[in-house]
Order: C-alpha cells, then sequence, then structure tokens
C-alpha cells in the first residue's frame, strides 16, 4: 500500500446512470437530448474511448466500486440472483475512509442487497427503482445540510434511469423520424418507435442531472468540487447490453476537474477503463491503494498523446442465464472466446420483449462461433467476424494468447470449467 499526497483533498461526487452507454450529444448522437450533460461535458475532460469491465450491473458497477474485474471481486452476475463480494474486497467508500473523508450513497446501488454492507457512512437507497428526478432532490437537500461541514465527502449517486421500461405515462418521447438508429439495429418502425422513448428517459435522467449540477456548484466548495458522471455499461438495446461488442461495454465517463489539478477540459482519446476510477478518486483523496489493482490515473490518460498500446479485458458469466464469455480489446482490434454453445445474440428478458425485437427476425438465433475476431478501425461495429480469413491467422493467435494469458494470471476460474451459480437469496429470518 502507498500513500499518495495530492494536497487538499477534494469534494467528489460519483454520479452513475442504467443502460446508458456513451448515448448523449457530445459522444456523436446529436438528436440525443442531452443538453445539460453536454454543458458539463464542455467544462470536463470526456474520454471518448471509455469502457465497462462488463456489460450488466452488477459485474459493471462491482469493477467502479472495487477496482477489479468481476471474477476478481466476487460480483460474476446480478446480486438479487445470489452474488456477492468476496470477503476480502475493499469497496471504494472504504478507501476514502481511511483518508479522512465522509462517505454517502445516495439513490441506487447494485451490488448487494443491502446496502449497508457496502462501506458507506450514511445510505439513502430510495429502494430499487430510485427515479433520476427524486434522486435530485434527495442529492440537493443532502448538500444543504452538510454545506458548512469541512470534513470531505464523497457521494456515490445513483438514479434508476435509463434502465426499460420506458413508458409513455413516464416518458415523454422523442418523434421516431428524428433519432439514431446505429448500425447493428435494423432501421424500421419498431427500432424507431423503441429509441423514441428511450430518448424521452434520457431526456428526464438528463434534467436530473442538471438540478444535481446546480446543487453542486451553489455549495461553498461547488466549483472545486470533482465530478464524475458514467453509466454501468452499454444501452438496452439487442447486440448492445449483456454482449461484448463495444456497443455493449463502450460508456460515457465525463470528469469535472477543478482548474488547480492543471487538467484542462478537453476530450481524451485514450483508452480507458471503469477500473481507473477507483485509483484516480483515491489518488485524489490522498487515499492508499493496492498497488495490485490494474487500474491507470484518469488524470494522466487525460494528457495522454501518441500511440496507444493499452490492452482492456471485459468478460460475462451470468445474466438471466449463464453465458461465459472472455474478450480482449486493443486500440485496433477484439478478440471475444465464447466458452459455450448458445445464438448468435442471446436476448435477456428486457429485450426480448422490447419493440425492437419485432422488427428484427430470427436470424440471431443461429448458432455463434466460438471464436469472434473484429478490426475495430475498418468495422467499429463488429459487424464482421474475421476469426477464419487465413490473413488474421497471426492477429488473431497474439489476442487468443494475450486472453489466456490474462485468465490465467488473474486466475479466472472460467478455466477450471462451469461455474456454479451461488443460492438465490432467502429473505432474512429472525
Amino acid at each position: 500500500m502507498t500513500q499518495q499526497n495530492t494536497g487538499a483533498q477534494p469534494n467528489i461526487v460519483l454520479i452513475h446512470a442504467h443502460d446508458l452507454g456513451d448515448w448523449l450529444g457530445t459522444y456523436g448522437y446529436p438528436a440525443v437530448p442531452t443538453p445539460n450533460l453536454d454543458a458539463l461535458a464542455a467544462r470536463s475532460v470526456v474520454f471518448e474511448k471509455a469502457f465497462s469491465t462488463a456489460p450488466l450491473c452488477t459485474p459493471a458497477r462491482s469493477s467502479i466500486f472495487t477496482g477489479r474485474l468481476p471474477h476478481e471481486n466476487g460480483l460474476m452476475g446480478l446480486t438479487h440472483a445470489g452474488w456477492t463480494y468476496a470477503p476480502d474486497v475493499v469497496t471504494l467508500p472504504e478507501v476514502l475512509r481511511e483518508a479522512g473523508y465522509y462517505t454517502a450513497l445516495i439513490g441506487l446501488q447494485h451490488e448487494d442487497l443491502d446496502a449497508r454492507v457496502l462501506g458507506f457512512d450514511e445510505v439513502h437507497g430510495l429502494g430499487f427503482l430510485p427515479r433520476a428526478l427524486e434522486v435530485a432532490d434527495l442529492l440537493e437537500q443532502w448538500l444543504d445540510a452538510r454545506a458548512d461541514d469541512a470534513q470531505p465527502f464523497f457521494a456515490s449517486v445513483g438514479m434508476w434511469e435509463v434502465h426499460r421500461p420506458w413508458p409513455e405515462s413516464d416518458y415523454e418521447p422523442a418523434d421516431p423520424a428524428t433519432v439514431t438508429v446505429p448500425a447493428y439495429l435494423p432501421d424500421n418502425e419498431h427500432t424507431r418507435r423503441d429509441i423514441s422513448r428511450f430518448y424521452g428517459a434520457i431526456r428526464q435522467m438528463d434534467d436530473a442531472v442538471g438540478q444535481m449540477m446546480a446543487a453542486i456548484d451553489r455549495q461553498p466548495q461547488g466549483q472545486d468540487t470533482v465530478v464524475l458522471f458514467t453509466t454501468d455499461h452499454g444501452v438496452a438495446f439487442p447486440r448492445a447490453k449483456s454482449t461484448l461488442y463495444d456497443s455493449g461495454v463502450k460508456v460515457a465517463l465525463i470528469m469535472r476537474i477543478p482548474e488547480h489539478f492543471g487538467v484542462p477540459a478537453g476530450r481524451a482519446a485514450a483508452l480507458t477503463s471503469h477500473l481507473d476510477i477507483l485509483p484516480t478518486v483515491a489518488h485524489l483523496a490522498g487515499a492508499s491503494v493496492d498497488e495490485g489493482l490494474a487500474g491507470m490515473n484518469l488524470l494522466d490518460r487525460a494528457r495522454h498523446e501518441g500511440e496507444d498500446d493499452r490492452t482492456l479485458f471485459f468478460e460475462k458469466t451470468y445474466h438471466d442465464r449463464y453465458d461465459p464469455i472472455r474478450a480482449v480489446r486493443t486500440a485496433g482490434a477484439k478478440y471475444i472466446k465464447n466458452f459455450v454453445d448458445a445464438p448468435v445474440l442471446p436476448l435477456s428478458l428486457d429485450l426480448e420483449q422490447s419493440d425492437t425485437r419485432v422488427g428484427m427476425g430470427d436470424a440471431h438465433l443461429a448458432p455463434r462461433p466460438s471464436e469472434e475476431l473484429y478490426l475495430l478501425t475498418e468495422d467499429p461495429d463488429e459487424l464482421i467476424n474475421r476469426e477464419a480469413e487465413p490473413g488474421m491467422r497471426l492477429l488473431k493467435a497474439d489476442l487468443a494468447h494475450r486472453l489466456h494469458e490474462h485468465l490465467v494470471a488473474s486466475a479466472d476460474p472460467v478455466l477450471d470449467g462451469a461455474i456454479a451459480a451461488p443460492p438465490a437469496p432467502e429473505r432474512a429470518t429472525r
């Protein structure tokens, strides 16, 4: 453990949404209604190539709050299905407590059925479905109540949006003719109607973030507060959420850094990961962190120039079924290893019941290959699997070797055969 001294300890607020991917105006979706997040991005560092470690909620969030991959921290599936942290795991609020921070959870978490075990000094969970606007109200009240408190704080602020469903009674849909349909989805009336409702949920989430930022900035130390905004994983559409394609693991990551840290607002093209959040926050707080963590300091990534030789690893084990997949990504290519037979695109229940599913046919039910290889510079949507091409043998072998070495070094249980699911949780009795 090493102590990192950065001088004054800033207040830190981590705002996290659900199932958003990078669908914001600042990430190249001009029709998405996100004026408040775009305004935040204009005075922040926008990490253009940021990734989760997993394409579903609990495992992805586990990496944000531990700096470790899901198979290393124990959360290889959804916590309401029985998955829990390994006993020796240290969480972000526990790291910050040692540096003198007061920590609070406001709104959503999905790491344990009992939010009180996660290491926060104060928990305002608002149940399993904390809506964005009520979370914004609670954050505003919480900040106002501690405005005169000199102790530095860390607040984790989570909201249900933009998780499905998107009923029109809750969210006003956009005009389907104006939405952007990504290349991996069929462009038809069903998909457009689905995306138009998604835009409505994004608009309400963005309104909440605008309220949160106004509440932060009017505090005595508001302008010196570090603000991070991200989401857990990719959007809730077929071939995105629950897959290891970029559409399933690419995320928004926006970091407002006070001027005295010497990192100007702008855009950073370096590969970044949710694994970077814990060591970055610890650095800002002057906290001790485990030197074995794989994450990097986001302030350094913001300054990175030149060719990016970083390698990222992604994983999926359980969602609503056992589906072990592992992947390795470089700046230019991705290799995916599917460990069990399954359809090309297994759909979770929320996607199976979506409007988009109605208009996409059944081609995704064909058997999938055991290996996939994509050249990201020429095929960013990962639509052409190149793994069987003779000219790709060396690249495939190199990436497959890197992935295998990673699985061995990190003691990934997928190498030992089928990974058993935990017992289903039961209601506590006295």
